[in-house]
């Protein structure tokens, strides 16, 4: 049985899926399709035993904001994950593979590696396996192999593998010939009428060895910097820090850019099974399930004679409501709305752009805020006072902390608070309030087992949660709440 390590690409911010996915919460670990986050779907696809292949725990690269989510969606999925490296700054996918790789081959040279991203959807598992191992004896003989995908129509948005030949049905790894930008229209119909082009879904299979040796050849400007990153890495609660110094020189490039457009060992597995990268909201349109009309809503909408459109609202409490609406997006969030023609979802990410100029929150964050211990959400702002909803997860703790410019009112509505003030400690139960002191030296703990809600009201001259003096922190943060 052949075992396979999974290297999960967990990093980007995902604007063109705005307001959903914004660069404090991307669409990886949003519930889009399912039940299950992508990354979760992604994680299980890639975890057990089949007949003929066996996954080991998964490698994830990802930034340190995401660091807890990753391992807590992972757990919640019943994935145990492997290492979880930490990239100080985003430098694309050529040096985080590079470090996954050299990682690995720290302890098994040989090992292979399938690096795919966390966000595409792949629903046929089990084909999915079928075409890994198509891949495992090109591999085993020194080969890079990438997967491709039987395009479905001319897509302008996906880069394109060419192959000698049109694929058979076999499912066998080819040659690759040549790797080819995303085309103009007319290009991108040309190609499908070719028949031997097939989507690049970036998806690779190769040794640790064999790619640090094309890197090597290739890209041996990226070597000595990330393997300095990976030799210097910190470990920190469990999370390996690559070193940001070393990193930082590490050149920003692709790992298509870098390695796999030069390379000579190339081949193809084509994969004919359903897949999405979801980088539209006009492929969500197309997964959500679109009625006789062409119309796909998902949470409380009302659709009336409207066609060919995508209505999605993500608040319980707002009721969506489309009339007559033809070629349109409609997404409510509870802090933004996003309405648009359909022909214009590749532009969302120009959205992102324009409000971010402008200075609006909701370019990057959401009105909840997920941390280590939970989340909270803003619930009124204005001058000198805001109210926040607080959720901490079982047997989770706010850092120990105080304030300069704010005092705060706690009042648990749910659950019981371990509460410290200065010298006190003591225990809030349900209905009961608590007020901390400007300057107090303060910390919530949730000691049970369910999680803790409660409202907290702050008042004073500056509310920022850049106000804060951490004194202890069980995740060993720098700042925040």
């Amino acid at each position: 049985m052949q075992s396979i390590t999974p290297v999960i690409l967990c990093g980007g911010s995902g604007t063109r899926l705005w307001p959903l996915s914004r660069k404090g919460y991307p669409k990886q670990f949003a519930r889009i399709t399912g039940s299950d986050s992508l990354l979760q779907s992604c994680a299980k696809r890639l975890s057990g035993n089949t007949e003929k292949l066996q996954f080991a725990p998964p490698v994830v690269l990802t930034n340190t904001d995401f660091r807890f989510m990753v391992t807590e969606q992972l757990l919640q999925a019943g994935i145990e994950p492997g290492a979880v490296l930490i990239e100080p700054e985003a430098r694309n996918t050529a040096p985080a593979v590079l470090a996954a790789a050299l990682h690995v081959a720290a302890t098994d040279p040989s090992a292979l590696l399938l690096v795919a991203p966390s966000d595409h959807v792949i629903p046929d598992t089990p084909a999915f396996h079928a075409a890994i191992q198509a891949g495992v004896a090109a591999v085993e003989s020194g080969r890079l192999v990438t997967f491709g995908i039987a395009p479905t129509h001319p897509e302008t948005g996906y880069g394109y593998l060419e192959l000698e030949s049109a694929p058979d049905t076999s499912g066998t790894a080819k040659p690759l010939m040549r790797f080819v930008e995303k085309p103009d229209g007319k290009t991108a119909k040309g190609m499908v009428e070719a028949g031997n082009f097939l989507w690049n879904a970036g998806i690779f299979l190769f040794s640790a060895q064999t790619i640090i040796d094309a890197y090597a050849d290739h890209a041996p400007n990226l070597m000595p910097p990330v393997k300095r990153a990976v030799d210097d890495a910190k470990s920190d609660l469990g999370f390996l820090r690559l070193d940001p110094a070393a990193w930082a020189t590490a050149d920003s490039i692709s790992i298509d850019f870098a390695v796999m457009e030069k390379a000579g060992n190339l081949s193809v597995v084509p994969f004919t099974g359903h897949w999405s990268d979801l980088g539209s909201w006009a492929a969500i349109q197309q997964e959500s399930g679109v009625d006789s009309d062409g119309v796909a809503t998902s949470g409380p909408v009302t659709a009336i004679d409207c066609e060919n459109a995508l209505l999605r609202s993500e608040s319980e409490g707002l009721e969506l409501v489309g009339l007559g609406l033809k070629n349109t997006l409609v997404v409510a969030m509870p802090d933004a709305v996003l309405v648009a023609d359909m022909s214009r979802t590749q532009d969302v990410g120009q959205v992102v752009k324009t409000l971010r100029a402008k200075g609006v929150a909701q370019a990057d964050s959401f009105a909840r805020d997920h941390r280590p211990w939970g989340y909270f959400e803003t619930l009124a702002l204005s001058d000198r006072f805001q109210v926040k909803r607080i959720v901490v997860k079982p047997g989770a703790a706010l850092s120990l902390q105080s304030h300069l410019h704010r005092a705060e009112h706690w009042i648990v509505v749910s659950g019981t608070a371990k509460v410290t003030i200065d010298e006190e400690v003591k225990l809030v139960s349900e209905n009961e309030s608590v007020y901390v002191p400007l300057g107090a030296v303060h910390r919530m703990e949730n000691p049970g087992k369910v999680p803790m809600v409660l409202i907290e009201v702050q008042t004073g001259s500056y509310l920022g949660e850049d106000d804060i003096i951490r004194y202890e922190d069980v995740y060993a943060r720098d700042s925040d709440s």
